[in-house]
């Protein structure tokens, strides 16, 4: 593992340890965040400490192979939810960041992110997908997009099947829009029901070098 300096620079991938952490502090300016992702790493925080990651295998969902259930059809069919883009984004982070997970003690998303990736919005980087009832954000996701690759960061629902219906919508629209390959980053039962799988870190920089 790596600690960073000021300097903008990261370590190879392969030198990341078996957990995929690749280095330690640094700064999150917007100019580190975009050599990060270039390069397939993303970060998370330790209190105020920013980890950078880079796991082997990574998770991922090609868009060809996204998977709807019978249960998320019936949902489409009759417009369950409404359907935007880039419309919230700091309420869609800022819900990422609050929302209780049971899996997961605390969150990773503090203000410097919400703060960051705001401005990686309003750049044209970060993007998000809502889904809203009767005017109420419920449900949703944010990430990155460079090139034909979208990296996702999180997703939160306050709604049964809520944020499920944002990503399986979101997924189509980057498809046409001729994106290659989402990152999930790391395994859930969740985005593994909707078609994402593992593949090794080589597969991935192949995919990344080819499509940034």
């Amino acid at each position: 593992m790596t600690i960073l300096d000021d300097k903008l620079w990261f370590p190879k991938p392969n030198e990341a340890m078996e957990d995929g952490l690749l280095a330690i502090g640094g700064d999150l300016s917007i100019e580190r965040l975009k050599l990060a992702y270039r390069n397939g790493i993303f970060p998370w925080y330790n209190d105020d400490i920013p980890l950078w990651w880079h796991p082997n295998p990574r998770f991922v969902l090609f868009p060809d192979e996204l998977k709807v259930s019978k249960t998320m059809k019936q949902l489409f069919a009759r417009n369950a939810f409404d359907f935007k883009i880039n419309t919230s984004f700091k309420e869609v982070i800022t819900n990422c960041k609050n929302t209780f997970r049971k899996e997961q003690d605390g969150t990773w998303i503090n203000n410097d992110i919400i703060e960051t990736y705001t401005q990686l919005h309003f750049q044209g980087y970060a993007h998000c997908a809502e889904a809203w009832r009767n005017g109420k954000l419920i449900g949703g996701l944010y990430g990155i997009k460079i090139g034909k690759i979208f990296f996702g960061e999180s997703m939160f629902s306050h709604q049964s099947n809520a944020s499920k219906y944002a990503f399986i919508k979101y997924a189509e629209q980057l498809k046409l829009e001729g994106i290659m390959l989402i990152d999930c980053q790391i395994y859930t039962e969740h985005l593994e029901s909707l078609g994402a799988k593992m593949i090794l870190r080589d597969a991935f920089m192949s995919l990344l070098k080819e499509n940034i």
